[in-house]
């Protein structure tokens, strides 16, 4: 690690640090685009951080994120320090407040690796190239010493049986938790010290959870080329990364299935959620005929209290902090048919990669088929470990998020008409000045309140190149939904990427808060505008999942592999095109949405 925190960026980094800035519409936070690498995305951060950021969570893991980036491209042999020179944004960062990545490092790190291209980088990880502008050659973006760490790095890669790193994070996030209660019962100096205190332990985890993601694209990429290759069919690769088992991201379905089963098969537990959601837990523990459930709620609760919407913001509610949200979730799976229960699409899903698997040994020989079976061995090795990297992440987030709401709700009691939130606008280096005279930051926490408000109804661009655009340019939401001459017609396919192979026809239902299901349920197709895992157990009442964004390694596409519903990810601004209510047939191998029949005005 000592590489890195002694690397310099050059005179520009300390522009190009989280800052507050003049937007146009008042102040809020934000950095300095890289020269260097001049293309930003929202393609994969939009998952991690749908939200506009709040000034507390970004300075105070700023440097983290910069130095892990930093390490694991290095790691990875696809970069040296001179590379970097530009500054901390080469990697991503955040601009008027909203979570990017920098496509442009992405591609020069395509152009760099054997047997990549852009397009299929662009794809694996961003699902933006229908957006992205041409790419520009540059010099600089090539270098044969990259090229030849790389393959030593994808050889090892390839020849990995076990990932020690994964159980020495897990312990370190236990022995945190552990350190919990004693923090949360100390004074607001302490809690402030264990703020910035865990950042450095957030810094080693994101670390390997880059290092894990990388090698589970490049093996996904490999395994992908090989059946386009070889058994020409890119899709196959889909088919035989589905129904793994062990993917944590999709674990809480099959927990929240059961529940649901409980609930559809108990006439009384049925008729307390049939009075309701307003309200319903305390009525679930007021009644002696949900003890069992509410216990097995509780468990749940506690396995996966960390998981939720924008998860990685400590600011936002989760399952453990905000429980009616998961009796809602619930609430749509007592209702879904029993042919919708994950454990038996997933092991359909099984039979059908086993099935791949056999086909594809029989028409691999010699070298072919002994690569083959080291990207398979490897796709399967590191997309679970991803999956497994960012859950021991997000529960260390978590305990972050606990102890900083214990701050909050100190602070706030010592102010006239305080909310809780108010703490995350305030920036890591005022925390110290703020816990001595939380008043005083009274203006400056409704003047970032108000601007952060005005930022939220806004689209961000999905891809900016060089400068962001004005904010003030930016459509309005509302806007958008009330512009109803965009929606797609009969006949018209829409094109995305195929995220799990199928076909399903179903009722086209736009989902944009997994808070907020509404009536999704058999016979339906969820439209999200993206999804996190707090949306993951909205996949399973439904018949197949349409996203308007994602790459082949997103959130969505390793879900419904699990799950084994069709997916299709990237097709651009579906929510917005596709009415509710029209019909659809979605192609999850080919990435294709065809618009049957709409809905009567």
């Amino acid at each position: 690690m000592a590489q890195v925190n002694r690397l310099t960026y050059g005179s520009k980094m300390e522009n190009q640090y989280a800052q507050m800035v003049d937007l146009g519409l008042g102040e809020y936070i934000t950095q300095v685009p890289s020269t260097r690498y001049p293309v930003y995305t929202r393609g994969n951060a939009g998952e991690v951080w749908p939200e506009v950021a709040y000034p507390l969570t970004i300075t105070l893991t700023r440097k983290a994120g910069e130095i892990a980036s930093a390490q694991a491209a290095i790691n990875a042999g696809v970069i040296t320090p001179k590379d970097i020179k530009d500054g901390p944004t080469c990697f991503g960062g955040v601009f008027a407040g909203y979570m990017y990545l920098n496509l442009s490092f992405g591609r020069m790190i395509a152009i760099r690796t054997p047997g990549t291209t852009i397009e299929k980088s662009d794809a694996t990880y961003y699902g933006s190239e229908h957006e992205a502008p041409e790419y520009i050659p540059n010099k600089k973006d090539k270098s044969i010493i990259a090229s030849l760490r790389i393959l030593r790095y994808g050889w090892k890669m390839l020849h990995t049986n076990d990932l020690p790193a994964l159980k020495k994070d897990r312990n370190l996030v236990s022995q945190w938790q552990s350190r919990l209660p004693e923090i949360l019962a100390s004074s607001d100096e302490v809690l402030v010290a264990a703020m910035r205190e865990i950042m450095e332990p957030a810094n080693l985890l994101f670390t390997h959870h880059l290092d894990i993601t990388g090698q589970a694209g490049g093996a996904v990429q490999l395994l992908s080329t090989i059946c386009e290759e070889r058994l020409d069919d890119r899709s196959i690769a889909l088919t035989l990364l589905g129904g793994l088992g062990d993917v944590d991201s999709a674990e809480p379905s099959f927990v929240l299935w059961e529940l649901g089963r409980m609930v559809a098969q108990n006439s009384e537990l049925s008729s307390l959620f049939n009075a309701g959601l307003p309200d319903l837990e305390s009525r679930l523990r007021h009644s002696d005929a949900a003890k069992e459930f509410m216990d097995k709620f509780d468990h749940f609760l506690e396995t996966f209290g960390s998981r939720g919407p924008n998860e990685w913001e400590t600011a936002c509610e989760t399952w453990g902090t905000n429980p009616p949200s998961v009796l809602t979730l619930i609430d749509r799976m007592r209702l879904t048919d029993a042919h919708n229960s994950p454990k038996v699409r997933a092991l359909e899903l099984s039979k059908k990669r086993e099935t791949a698997t056999l086909d594809a040994r029989k028409e691999l020989k010699g070298f072919g088929s002994w690569l083959f079976e080291k990207a398979l061995h490897s796709s399967i090795l590191f997309s679970q470990a991803r999956e497994r990297s960012k859950t021991t992440i997000v529960d260390l987030i978590h305990v972050a998020r606990l102890i900083t709401r214990e701050l909050a709700n100190r602070t706030a009691e010592q102010r006239k008409n305080a909310e809780l939130i108010d703490l995350w606008f305030i920036l890591e280096s005022e925390l110290d000045e703020f816990i001595d005279n939380p008043s005083a930051f009274d203006a400056k926490i409704s003047e970032r309140k108000r601007v952060r408000g005005e930022l939220s109804t806004r689209i961000p661009p999905f891809i900016f190149e060089g400068k962001i655009p004005d904010p003030s340019t930016w459509p309005l939401r509302s806007a958008v939904k009330a512009n109803n001459s965009q929606h797609a017609k009969e006949g018209q396919i829409l094109k995305g990427f195929g995220g799990c192979p199928g076909v399903a026809e179903g009722i086209a239902k736009i989902i944009t808060d997994p808070s907020d299901p509404q009536d999704l349920g058999p016979g339906d197709i969820l439209i999200a505008p993206l999804t996190d895992p707090s949306w993951t157990p909205l996949f399973v009442p439904a018949e197949a999942v349409v996203v308007n964004v994602g790459g082949q390694m997103s959130h969505a596409v390793i879900v419904s592999r699990e799950l084994g519903m069709p997916c299709v990810v990237a097709v651009k601004d579906a929510t917005d095109i596709i009415k509710d209510g029209t019909r659809i047939r979605v192609d999850g191998a080919t990435g294709e949405v065809t618009i049957l029949e709409t809905p009567q005005s």
